[in-house]
């Protein structure tokens, strides 16, 4: 069930980083709560998910699942690029994430 929460975590890190998007530099009043709220919850996540899983593990599941999610977000949503460098990287970080789910370390 942790790994479940720290992956809400990471869904709710790209909540409050396209949240922040929007509220153009804190100057929009409702994408800023929503940004507010996203990282509050991201945060509580991954402060749930440390209680069994080791911190390095689970700060590095966290912050790689919301930079791959982040990152298909820009591409669809910001129309950023979508290199085959930039995919595979991405796919690396993937990966990594499961790697360390896999490692058997809890």
């Amino acid at each position: 069930m942790d790994w479940i929460i720290l992956l809400i975590g990471s869904v709710c890190e790209v909540g409050w980083l396209v949240g922040m998007k929007y509220a153009d530099g804190f100057t929009r009043l409702w994408p800023t709560v929503i940004m507010l709220f996203f990282m509050i919850a991201s945060v509580g996540c991954l402060g749930l998910a440390v209680k069994t899983i080791p911190a390095g593990t689970a700060y590095a599941v966290w912050t790689g699942g919301s930079i791959a999610a982040v990152a298909i977000v820009g591409v669809l949503l910001f129309h950023e690029p979508a290199t085959p460098l930039r995919l595979a990287s991405f796919a690396l970080i993937v990966a990594g994430m499961v790697g360390l789910r896999i490692s058997g370390v809890q």
